[in-house]
């Protein structure tokens, strides 16, 4: 490949279209002229002149000065003799006279915190071995098969007791624990918070300094290869967190790059997040949604991840996103959306379906902006998913909510049913919702310990049969009792210790397991033929019925939840069809700590009416208890109804029944 800055490169870059720019801009060993060396390029339009400094010459910005390119904004040059692991920045020469260090926005690699120097790599050498998994990713079709997604940060996973290298283990350390133990619940996916640079540890990665770098708290790039490359060969997908929407203000980082707005919109209106302290991207800019749209195809064709989760969408879609009247400059149209980012989220996804496909692209998206995830040519973004931060919001509401009031407090639990196939949605339950002393999960259900772990049980089976992909955060599969930090290990001395933790972390494991086997539960995840309201609206008892089905009406799953203390013994339910219905699964069970009184069953649907449906069954239904059936769907006899009657309401599956007129 030819190393040098084209007139070719510098038309595609100026037009926003150079989706390969990183193999040109940055720092790339190579030879010229007979000899080695790197070869540096570097985009500062406002620059009157940049140099390459670095421990190869003492730091001094007269040594080694760039030459333009053309009338680019580019610079460029190659120094021979510079080699692998040295250490670099740009030294730009603004407008004013003053001399700015910057680290190589396209940089592979970065020092480790608290030094902000760029290192010299070569991410080419690496030998994968994942192309089963890759072609399987290929010609699958995501949306029709299981996605149960394990949140993780490596910072904070398991951390090295030893306190070496600031307490990280690396990549490659992690990759076979990490594996087993996500193998052993029945994740399909691993989803990393924050592995591009970043200055500091409590950003969590969201406040990003190196967009093509990994973070060289856990190694270096090819050691991030390697974890990537051994997840998929055990068959687990990974998701990266990335931030297009914002960066923050450190001196070596993006703001300012050359004394002036260059990666940030010039507007403070428009280019600054001030209740976050950073600048917000110029997606008016080509050249900066070049460096985007590269980005994300950076992280899925050099590093094989299966996609990416964008974070902050909504704050990118508004333009008075966390502003007040008169802080935020309305569109051309008078509006508060935000055409430019609108139509850079429409490019980039158009971009990698084309480029990559069976990547996954899911916003984080917390209004109500219409058509996340449908195609650009039909009017929406492109993305694959989005997360449903409307279910998370009223569930856990709901179920911090004391049992003896939840009464009225139904429509919490089943609101989202009514658009729950109006996206592509991921259920999450993320790390957002167990920081800032919002409480980890278990320490949000009410009650007394006992009592706490029901509801966990409930929460989670509730979760687990809801239409939608799946989301939990490291930590939560256990019932870790301290909010988590980034600054210590989970606690999983609490799995060896605790009776109570171990059992939901086998109660979470099978329903990850029970979710992964029976394509009823997400084989029409995006699709309402997928679901079937038995009764939603017994909120006196605190308990709803539903039924997940499959494609040829085969194994289809009824569920009925019980959000309260109370047992039910000999509860009668509706039922869609005669036959049999298998008992599969039970959260009373001893080993996930319920009682254990009420075994597994097989039971016949009887013609009794009920829940307006023409046949039912006699259950017994746990405190905080959830239960599963596995039936096969057969048409009931036709023309149940009775003579002179009509349907006037199918409303949460409750039919009303009134004479004609």
């Amino acid at each position: 490949m030819d190393h040098r800055i084209t007139d070719l490169d510098v038309y595609l870059f100026n037009g926003g279209t150079h989706y390969e720019i990183y193999n040109k801009m940055g720092a790339h060993l190579t030879r010229e002229k007979g000899k080695d060396g790197v070869y540096f390029a570097v985009w500062a339009p406002h620059a009157v002149s940049v140099s390459v400094v670095g421990d190869f010459n003492e730091w001094e910005p007269e040594e080694n000065p760039m030459e333009p390119v053309g009338k680019s904004g580019i610079f460029d040059l190659f120094i021979p003799g510079v080699k692998k692991g040295d250490l670099y920045k740009f030294a730009i020469e603004t407008k004013k006279g003053d001399i700015l260090f910057k680290a190589d926005p396209y940089g592979n690699e970065c020092q480790m915190r608290p030094e902000t120097a760029s290192v010299v790599t070569d991410i080419s050498g690496y030998q994968w071995g994942d192309e089963p998994w890759q072609q399987d990713k290929r010609s699958a079709c995501t949306l029709e098969r299981p996605m149960s997604i394990y949140e993780v940060h490596l910072g904070s996973w398991k951390k090295d007791e030893s306190g070496e290298n600031f307490g990280f283990r690396t990549y490659r350390d992690l990759a076979g624990e990490l594996a087993d133990y996500v193998n052993y619940m029945g994740y399909t996916h691993v989803e990393f918070m924050g592995i591009a640079e970043h200055p500091f540890d409590g950003s969590w990665g969201y406040q990003v300094t190196g967009y093509y770098a990994p973070t060289s708290r856990y190694g270096s790039a090819s050691d991030f290869m390697y974890l990537v490359d051994y997840l998929h060969q055990r068959g687990i997908g990974v998701i990266l967190d990335w931030v297009p929407a914002h960066f923050p203000k450190d001196a070596h980082g993006l703001g300012r790059f050359d004394g002036e707005p260059v990666y940030e919109h010039p507007d403070p209106r428009k280019g600054e997040h001030a209740h976050w302290g950073t600048y917000i991207f110029n997606y008016e800019s080509l050249q900066v949604k070049n460096f985007l749209v590269a980005n994300a195809l950076f992280w899925i064709e050099k590093f094989h991840v299966d996609g990416l989760r964008v974070d902050a969408v909504a704050s990118m879609l508004y333009l008075d996103y966390g502003r007040q009247d008169g802080e935020w400059v309305p569109n051309k149209d008078g509006g508060n959306k935000n055409y430019e980012a609108i139509e850079f989220l429409k490019h980039l996804n158009s971009i990698i379906s084309r480029r990559a496909p069976g990547a996954v692209m899911i916003a984080e998206e917390s209004t109500a902006f219409p058509m996340v995830s449908r195609p650009p040519e039909d009017g929406g973004l492109g993305f694959t998913y989005k997360w449903n931060m409307g279910w998370m919001h009223d569930f856990l509401e709901y179920m911090k909510t004391d049992p003896y009031f939840r009464q009225y407090h139904q429509d919490q639990l089943t609101f989202s049913f009514s658009y729950a196939f109006s996206e592509n949605f991921i259920l999450v339950l993320s790390h957002d919702e167990v920081v800032h002393l919002k409480c980890s999960m278990i320490n949000k259900m009410p009650g007394d310990l006992p009592d706490k772990f029901g509801n966990l049980r409930a929460a989670y089976g509730f979760m687990m049969a809801h239409p939608g992909k799946k989301l939990l955060f490291m930590g939560q599969d256990f019932a870790q009792f301290r909010e988590w930090s980034e600054e210590r290990s989970l606690d999983w001395y609490l799995l060896d210790n605790e009776p109570a933790n171990r059992q939901i972390n086998n109660y979470v494991k099978d329903l990850l397991h029970l979710y992964k086997g029976h394509p009823a539960l997400y084989e029409q995840d995006c699709h309402e033929g997928g679901f079937e309201w038995i009764n939603g609206a017994d909120a006196q008892h605190n308990m709803l019925t539903f039924c997940r089905m499959t494609k040829d009406k085969k194994r289809c799953l009824l569920f009925h939840f019980n959000f309260s203390p109370v047992t039910y013994e000999k509860h009668r339910v509706g039922a869609l069809c005669p036959g049999e219905y298998r008992q599969i699964f039970t959260s009373d069970a001893k080993e996930y700590g319920g009682s254990g009184q009420f075994p597994l069953v097989n039971l016949k649907a009887s013609g009794t009416p009920w829940d307006f449906k023409d046949y039912s069954l006699v259950i017994d239904v746990p405190a905080y208890g959830v239960v599963a059936f596995e039936f096969d769907f057969v048409n009931p006899i036709k023309n149940r109804l009775r003579a002179g009657t009509k349907i006037v309401s199918r409303k949460l599956g409750c039919k009303k029944y009134v004479p004609k007129e």
